[in-house]
């Protein structure tokens, strides 16, 4: 039996790097399926499994189990709300590409996604892409919103992929790592990764100015090769964002500025929502906090709209 790494997934079929290169179309043992797995894909692009060359001619496997994953991003199926849609495996970092417009990213989707990687200690960059759209008014609000996590120990960078504006320094992000790209449909992640590596030629799409919101080109997860050393997962555009594994007790911890002040709180088992002696709160209401961020913890523990 064999060790593979899996680039591509399309539902009930994969696609199977070997260690020597070689790609595979590899599909599940039928046992393994039955497995009590709470997720919609047991398999996830970035896992390492075991497999055995079903037929060479055909250039077919079987994966018969997954070696043990190191960490992974998981969120809320939009189709199944028992279970979890995991969008990668085994990452060095994940980049969330957000737009101020055309389209929108939230605040609190950019939070969402960053608890959902801090709960794997995933270190997360925030590229916000687009800046050649923005106005002097837009561009200012959006160097706020970047010092606003740079303070609370976040990476952040500005792009633009139709200027060539931050190109170099996204490239040497991603340089040397396994890093996942996310992102609402519409934000530029494949304009962007075209920009860096044009041979991979990526579809894109135009925003649709009727909605104001992206249109799919990503169908299916999948891993590039920029360089021997360097791949990106490239994952269709999310719409919504809902976490699980994450139980209410556990939320406050994965956001830095409060965790870092949890055992101030008068109480133990301090929820921060209306509890006297809270130090969360005292630091909203001092401005150590930011307001949006607290906000985006109360719909967290409130289970809130996860477009928000």
């Amino acid at each position: 039996m064999s060790i593979g790494l899996i680039i591509r997934s399309t539902g009930s079929w994969y696609d199977l790097r070997s260690e020597d290169g070689h790609i595979y179309h590899a599909r599940l043992k039928g046992k393994f399926k039955i497995k009590d797995l709470k997720v919609t894909n047991p398999i996830a692009v970035g896992d390492r499994v075991q497999y055995d060359v079903e037929d060479e001619a055909e250039n077919t496997a079987i994966i018969y189990d997954i070696e043990p994953r190191e960490n992974y991003i998981i969120r809320q199926s939009v189709h199944k709300t028992a279970h979890g849609h995991i969008l990668a495996a085994n990452l060095d970092q994940a980049v969330l590409l957000a737009t101020l417009t055309l389209p929108r990213t939230s605040l609190g989707f950019i939070d969402r996604f960053l608890v959902a990687a801090e709960s794997f200690r995933i270190s997360t960059t925030v590229v916000f892409n687009k800046t050649d759209i923005l106005n002097d008014e837009g561009l200012d609000h959006q160097r706020e919103i970047q010092d606003m996590y740079e303070k609370i120990g976040y990476n952040t960078l500005a792009t633009s992929a139709t200027k060539g504006d931050g190109v170099e320094a996204f490239r040497d992000l991603l340089n040397g790592k396994i890093t996942l790209l996310s992102g609402h449909s519409g934000v530029g992640k494949s304009s962007l990764v075209n920009a860096i590596a044009p041979t991979l030629d990526l579809r894109t799409n135009e925003v649709s100015t009727f909605a104001n919101k992206g249109v799919h080109t990503t169908t299916f997860a999948e891993m590039f090769e920029l360089t021997p050393d360097t791949f990106i997962i490239d994952t269709p555009g999310i719409k919504e964002l809902g976490l699980v594994e994450t139980s209410k007790e556990e939320i406050a911890h994965y956001f830095p500025e409060m965790r870092d002040r949890l055992n101030q709180c008068r109480f133990h088992n301090c929820l921060h929502i209306n509890e006297p002696g809270c130090a969360i709160k005292a630091a909203v209401e001092d401005g150590d906090i930011a307001e949006s961020r607290y906000y985006s913890y109360l719909s967290m523990m409130e289970g809130g709209d996860n477009r928000r």
